[in-house]
């Protein structure tokens, strides 16, 4: 029997992939940064390894909505920094 690859969606551009193409991000307690291991305790949201996807979610404030409280500008910046810093 096949196992099931676990699918997650992104916040950014809605498409549906597998849990191992995305990036987590991922909140716990007052801090909100990227997991790149998926194992991070916390309430996560799943973003595409793209920069049009990392530039969106900057944009259009999608943290924000997602985790349901306000997100600095500055947590934003550090995602962004963290995604392009590889």
């Amino acid at each position: 029997m096949e196992k099931k690859v676990p699918m997650r969606t992104c916040i950014a551009c809605r498409t549906v992939k597998p849990k191992k193409e995305l990036i987590r991000v991922v909140k716990f307690g007052e801090e909100i940064s990227l997991d790149k291991t998926g194992k991070k305790n916390g309430r996560g949201a799943y973003v595409c390894d793209s920069a049009e996807c990392i530039a969106k979610i900057k944009k259009q404030k999608l943290l924000n909505k997602v985790f349901s409280c306000p997100v600095d500008d500055i947590v934003y910046d550090k995602i962004t920094e963290e995604f392009f810093g590889d």
